[in-house]
C-alpha cells in the first residue's frame, strides 16, 4: 500500500532535521562552537517535534527529542548519571506558559499547586556527587545519561563547596550550572587582546571550554562561578518542597540563586517572569529565561517526563539575543573625533523583536582578532538597548569566496589621507573641518549632557551643515528665527523655540561645556576636573601638557590630548566666537559640607539601594573626596554595589580596597577609619 505524501514528506523532513539537529548538538555540547543561535536550535527543535506528535511511528531511538545533548568526550572518563539529566520544555509566550500549567493540573487533577521560579543561567550544566559530607566526582550533562568526568577541574571553582556544613545525607548529588561573569568575560578578552590573541564569542562558549580542559590549572584560571539549583538524587531523608531544597542546600554551604520565589498560582510566576526580563542586562551573568517547578517534589515523580523533558517544569525563553545572519559589507563612518569607525551591514535579522540591519565592528584590530570577512554568516548580538555587535564569524560555513576587509587609506568623507595612532587601534582623519566631523561635533554639542539645545538632534545637525547655515559649533550662535523657518519641515514656532534653547544654552556650567567641545578622551568626568582646573572659558586657551597632568584624575594621554587640541589654531578661533558671541559658561561651586574624605579618590560600581551613582558622586565631592574615572594604583576606595561590574576585577588586580554600600556611608560619618571597622 503507498505511502501517503504528506507522510512521505514528513518522514523526509523529519530525517533532514535529525541531522542538523544531531549536528548542532556535537558543535554545542561537545566543541563548544555552536554554528546556529539558540533560537534558531528551537525552531528545529519544535519543527521535529511537531511532525513527531503528528506521526509518532516517525519516532526514533537517536532522535533529538529523546535525549539532551553530545556525547561525552573520550578525553574524559564517562559518568554515568544514577538519574537522566533531562533538559527542558520551552514557551515563548503568557499562553503557551498557561498551556504548560493545564497540562500539568489535568495531570494531577488540581490546579492549586505552588510553583518556583529560577532565573535561567546560560551556562553549563554539571552534577556533584558529595559522600560522607565530602565532594566526591563533578560530571557534566552529556547526553543526559553519561557525561564526562571533570571532578578535578570543578574542585578549582571557589563557589564548589569541597565539605558541606551541617547535617547532610550520607551520599548525595546537586544539579547546578557553571557561568563565567561578564565583567570577568570582558576582563579575559581585553588581556587576550592585549597579548594578540583571538578573542571568544560569548560567556557560555567560554565558560563551558573552561570548565572542559585538560589542565586544571587552566580551569582555575577563569572567572567561573556556579548556582546550584536542584537536588539530584539522595541516600537519606531531604525536604520535598523545591524552595525549601534550596534553602537547605544553601544552608549546607551550596550557592543558589538569592532571587528563587515561590509562588501560589501562575499569575504571579508570570509577574516575576516579566521582573526578570527587566532587570537581566543589569545583571553580572547572563541568563536566557526563567525556569519554572512545581514546588512538591512529590508532584514530580505522578508527572514524570515525555522524552526528554520533565512534565513538572519548563523554562520561559526571552526574545533571543543572539542570531545569525549574513555579513554583506563592511562600511565606515567618521565620529566626531575623526575615528574612522568600521560598521557591519548585514541582511536584516529579528533579534529580540527588533529588525537589525547594521551591527557594531568596534575596529580594524577587533576585525583581524575575530578574522570576520565581508561575506560571512556572522553571530549577531543585542542586549538591551546597546548597538547590535558582531560576535564572531561562522568559519565552518564559509565558502572560500569572503574577503578580508582593509581600512580605507583616505577619509570617505574629506578625502583627506588618514593617520595611524601607533599606541591605539583607532585610525584617524586628521582634517578638523572635514564635514563627518563637524556634523557629528554638531549633534554632540547640543546633547543633553553637553549644551543641552533641545531641537537639535541628529537629522537637524545634519540639515543645518547641508544648507549651509552652520560649518562648526560657533556658527550656532549666529541662526536666526527667519533661517531656521525656512528649512524643510520647520515652521515660525518650532524656529523660535529652537533659537530659545540656543540663547539658555549661553550659561551652561563650565562642564558641560567644556564637553560639549568634543576633545578627544574627555568625558564628562574629566570635563568637571578639567573645569575645576582651567576656572573659565578662556582659561582653557592657557593650559599645558605639564600642567594638567598635575590635576589628580587627569593621567599623561589625557592631558597631551586636551594640550593637543588647545594648540591647533581652529579650535582656538571656535573658543574665541564662542566667547564673542556671549557664551559665559557659570562655574559652579559645590558646597562642602565636610572634610571626612578630603584627600580620597573613590569610584563606585554597581547599583547602590539606598542611593544613585549620582547622588553618591555628588556626596563624595561635598565632604572634600574626588570621584576617579577609572581605577587606578592611586585610587583609595572602590565601592561595590549589586552587579558590579568589570571595575571590581581591576580593582582586585591592583589591590585597590573595596567596601560595600554599607562601610561606604559610614566613610560620611567618621571618614577613612570607618572602612576598616
Amino acid at each position: 500500500m503507498p505511502v501517503p505524501k504528506d507522510q512521505y514528506e514528513a518522514r523526509l523532513r523529519s530525517e533532514e532535521l535529525r541531522s542538523q539537529l544531531n549536528y548542532h548538538n556535537y558543535r554545542y555540547h561537545v566543541l563548544d562552537s555552536p554554528e546556529i543561535a539558540d533560537a534558531e536550535y528551537d525552531q528545529l527543535m519544535n519543527e521535529l517535534k511537531a511532525i513527531e506528535a503528528k506521526y509518532p511511528e516517525l519516532i526514533t531511538p537517536d532522535s533529538p527529542t529523546q535525549r539532551v545533548g553530545g556525547a561525552p568526550l573520550p578525553a574524559f572518563g564517562v559518568v554515568e548519571h544514577r538519574y537522566p539529566m533531562l533538559s527542558l520544555s520551552n514557551c515563548f509566550a503568557e499562553d503557551e506558559l498557561r498551556a504548560w500549567h493545564k497540562r500539568a493540573s489535568d495531570r494531577l487533577g488540581r490546579d492549586d499547586f505552588d510553583l518556583v521560579t529560577e532565573p535561567k543561567i546560560d551556562g553549563l550544566a554539571v552534577a556533584l556527587v558529595y559522600e560522607g559530607g565530602k565532594f566526591a566526582q563533578g560530571a557534566t550533562r552529556g547526553d543526559g545519561m553519561r557525561g564526562e568526568n571533570i571532578t578535578a577541574n570543578l574542585r578549582t571553582l571557589k563557589t564548589v563547596p569541597l565539605s558541606v556544613k551541617g547535617k547532610a545525607p550520607e551520599r548525595f548529588e546537586v544539579r547546578g550550572e557553571v557561568y563565567m561573569t561578564k565583567s570577568g568575560f570582558e576582563q579575559m578578552n581585553a588581556e587576550r587582546a592585549e597579548r594578540g590573541e583571538a578573542l571568544y564569542a560569548n560567556p557560555r562558549n567560554s565558560a563551558a571550554g573552561s570548565v572542559r580542559q585538560l589542565d586544571p590549572r587552566v580551569t582555575a584560571a577563569r572567572p567561573l562561578s556556579i548556582f546550584i539549583y536542584q537536588l539530584g538524587w539522595r541516600e537519606g531523608a531531604a525536604p520535598t518542597k523545591q524552595h525549601e531544597i534550596l534553602a537547605w542546600l544553601g544552608e549546607m554551604g551550596f550557592r543558589t540563586n538569592p532571587e528563587s520565589r515561590r509562588h501560589d498560582d501562575i499569575v504571579g510566576a508570570h509577574e516575576r517572569i516579566t521582573w526578570w526580563d527587566e532587570v537581566r542586562e543589569r545583571l553580572d551573568y547572563d541568563i536566557d529565561g526563567v525556569v519554572l517547578k512545581i514546588d512538591d517534589t512529590r508532584d514530580w515523580e505522578r508527572l514524570g517526563a515525555v522524552g526528554r523533558e520533565p512534565r513538572w517544569a519548563t523554562a520561559f525563553k526571552f526574545p533571543p539575543q543572539q542570531r545569525t545572519t549574513k555579513l554583506r559589507n563592511i562600511l565606515v563612518n567618521v565620529g566626531r573625533t575623526g575615528a574612522l569607525n568600521p560598521f557591519a551591514e548585514l541582511e536584516p535579522v529579528i533579534i529580540g523583536g527588533v529588525t537589525v540591519k547594521m551591527a557594531t565592528l568596534h575596529n580594524e584590530n577587533d576585525i583581524r582578532r575575530k578574522d570576520i570577512r565581508i561575506g560571512d554568516t556572522v553571530i549577531v548580538q543585542r542586549a538591551g538597548e546597546v548597538i547590535p555587535q558582531v560576535v564572531a564569524p561562522v568559519v565552518s560555513l564559509r565558502t572560500g569566496k569572503e574577503q578580508e576587509f582593509t581600512m580605507p587609506e583616505r577619509c570617505p568623507s574629506c578625502d583627506t589621507p588618514v593617520t595611524r595612532d601607533p599606541d591605539q587601534a583607532v585610525v584617524y582623519c586628521p582634517n578638523t573641518q572635514c564635514p563627518a566631523q563637524q556634523i557629528r561635533l554638531l549633534e554632540h554639542f547640543a546633547s543633553r549632557g553637553a549644551m543641552d539645545i533641545e531641537g537639535m538632534g541628529e537629522r537637524m545637525a545634519w540639515v543645518l551643515f547641508k544648507e549651509g547655515l552652520v560649518k562648526d559649533i560657533a556658527d550656532v550662535y549666529r541662526l536666526t528665527v527667519e533661517q531656521l523657518a525656512a528649512l524643510d519641515r520647520m515652521g515660525t514656532k518650532s524656529a523660535q523655540k529652537l533659537v530659545d534653547g540656543i540663547e539658555k544654552s549661553r550659561e551652561r556650567p563650565l562642564s558641560n561645556v567644556l564637553f560639549a567641545l568634543g576633545i578627544r578622551h574627555v568625558g564628562y568626568e574629566t570635563a568637571r576636573l578639567l573645569a575645576e582646573h582651567v576656572r573659565s572659558l578662556e582659561g582653557l586657551l592657557e593650559v599645558t601638557g605639564e600642567s594638567l597632568q598635575e590635576v589628580a584624575g587627569i593621567g599623561p594621554i589625557v592631558a597631551t590630548g586636551i594640550a593637543e587640541w588647545v594648540s591647533r589654531d581652529a579650535n582656538r578661533d571656535v573658543v574665541g566666537r564662542l566667547l564673542a558671541a556671549g557664551v559665559q559658561p557659570t562655574m559652579i561651586e559645590e558646597p562642602k559640607e565636610g572634610d571626612q574624605l578630603d584627600g580620597l579618590t573613590i569610584l563606585v560600581t554597581g547599583r547602590l539601594e539606598t542611593m544613585s551613582r549620582n547622588e553618591a558622586e555628588d556626596r563624595i565631592r561635598a565632604l572634600g573626596g574626588k570621584v576617579g574615572s577609572a581605577v587606578t594604583k592611586g585610587t583609595d576606595y572602590l565601592v561595590v554595589g549589586a552587579e558590579a561590574g568589570s571595575k571590581l576585577a581591576k580593582a582586585e588586580k591592583l589591590g585597590v580596597k573595596t567596601i560595600d554600600e554599607e562601610q561606604f556611608a559610614a566613610l560620611f560619618e567618621r571618614g577613612p577609619e570607618a572602612a576598616t571597622s
